[in-house]
């Protein structure tokens, strides 16, 4: 269901407000003998009020000079030291596993304690930090995390409480240890995709199977079978062979796509736990490593209310390395997506026959006026894609039973703009231009299947 994106409150670890000038923080084990001492106290004092000042002395300076000495015999925060093995980039969504090494330079060492790291808000932290078991002077802790956001991201400390035998007080402090993580697109599907085509390709149920096709660049010579086109038999093959030869073409390679990802304020919202903006570059991705992968070169162009980045069209998988560096961070945000200076400034730098692919958002192709006349003038030169994602609140309520007058009119304004989609779909493929409406799952699928067609067909 669609809603808007979750706003997150900054975590707080071990900021405690009365200690942290001290660096040390009392433990359960210390409340507990205190309170112990209360009753022990109570007692002396009903049998003598003198008896009663020497427990509760004896009780708590006891208790102080262990606190004292254990406290002394700890090592200080400056002889900690923490190393941080993690994986330099991830995939969004999935899990992370996260190794802390954590060193005593000198005095004493710990008997134990517990670490947390420093982690960006929007990386989901495990329920419970591992507790740290020191052996010698060093000790490991390892915890798994999720990244629920793409983005660039530094850890830059490591807080970490310890403690003696005793356990009536643990030091604490803030390591510096920086590590960065790029958080990338979910790259699951381009692997899936990328594996599959190397058997058959299966999108949308449907097997695409990799046929001789037509084609103007020269690929090779076979024997002539019933179902050749007498016209492509190479003569001068056969005299020589005295059998009948025919030429194989292939499809042009080194043609273009160019992928359009709109990333305005309407790309930010949530879609089945998934942004619309993340799930498009997903698709993007996807369809940009199909088309390196058959030999044809990829540009892509982000926007929303300005250009944020532009990649030329190039060949080659490494290619696909290159977008992911480019869009990997790339964030809505809440201006308004202004087609005409992206689709202008693809104008100028693209004078070449491409296949254009715009990933944007339905609501947007239907009340933005300015686009339908940018999108005919790009018509003459390039092909064109619309792709949008299926809204599935638009389902769900044109699909509620009707009780009243309210379940009335949601259903009917569902169905209304259900058709306002479907009409809008129609009259651009009137004109020439594909529109795709489809649901979150099916957008790679779409682009792809889309693809594959046009290059069967010779169609770029």
């Amino acid at each position: 269901m669609t809603q808007s994106s979750k706003k997150r409150s900054p975590r707080s670890p071990y900021r405690d407000k009365i200690f942290s000038a001290l660096r040390v923080v009392p433990t359960k084990r210390l409340a507990a003998f205190l309170f112990a001492g209360a009753p022990l106290t109570a007692a002396a004092y009903a049998a003598s009020p003198d008896l009663g000042a020497l427990v509760f002395w004896a009780w708590n300076g006891t208790l102080a000079v262990l606190s004292a000495a254990e406290l002394a015999l700890l090592p200080g925060p400056g002889r900690l030291t923490a190393d941080r093995e993690a994986p330099d980039r991830v995939d969004l969504g999935r899990p992370v596993n996260v190794r802390l090494a954590i060193r005593v330079a000198g005095g004493r060492q710990p008997l134990s304690g517990q670490a947390i790291d420093g982690l960006p808000d929007t990386f989901a932290g495990p329920d419970e930090w591992p507790a740290l078991r020191f052996r010698g002077r060093a000790a490991e802790a390892a915890y798994e995390t999720r990244p629920t956001e793409r983005g660039r991201y530094v850890l830059h400390t490591v807080f970490v409480r310890y403690g003696g035998a005793l356990g009536l007080w643990r030091r604490q402090t803030h390591i510096p240890c920086t590590h960065e993580i790029r958080v990338l697109p979910d790259l699951s599907g381009v692997r899936g995709t990328l594996a599959s085509m190397q058997r058959s390709l299966i999108l949308d149920g449907k097997r695409v199977f990799k046929k001789a096709r037509s084609g103007t660049d020269f690929q090779s010579i076979r024997e002539y079978t019933p179902d050749d086109d007498p016209r492509a038999i190479n003569w001068s093959a056969t005299a020589r062979t005295m059998q009948p030869k025919v030429n194989v073409f292939q499809p042009e390679r080194g043609k273009i796509v160019t992928l359009l990802i709109d990333s305005g304020r309407m790309m930010g919202t949530e879609l089945d736990g998934k942004t619309k903006l993340d799930r498009t570059l997903e698709a993007a991705l996807t369809l940009a490593a199909v088309a390196l992968q058959r030999g044809d070169q990829v540009a892509a162009l982000a926007f929303s209310g300005g250009l944020k980045a532009y990649v030329p069209p190039a060949k080659g998988m490494e290619h696909v390395q290159t977008i992911i560096d480019a869009l990997y961070d790339l964030k809505s945000d809440m201006s308004e997506s202004n087609y005409g200076l992206a689709l202008t400034h693809l104008a100028r730098v693209q004078k070449k026959r491409s296949f254009m692919v715009l990933f944007s958002d339905m609501e947007s192709y239907l009340f933005e006026g300015e686009l339908a006349p940018y999108l005919l003038r790009l018509r003459r030169t390039h092909l064109l894609l619309l792709l949008s994602l299926e809204d599935p609140l638009l389902h769900e309520w044109a699909g509620i039973a009707v009780r009243g007058g309210k379940d009335a009119y949601i259903k009917s304004t569902a169905h209304k703009l259900q058709e306002d989609r479907r009409r809008y779909a129609a009259r651009m493929s009137a004109l020439g231009i594909e529109v795709l409406d489809v649901p979150s799952d099916e957008l790679a699928l779409a682009a792809v299947n889309t693809y594959l067609d046009l290059k069967s067909r010779d169609a770029l």
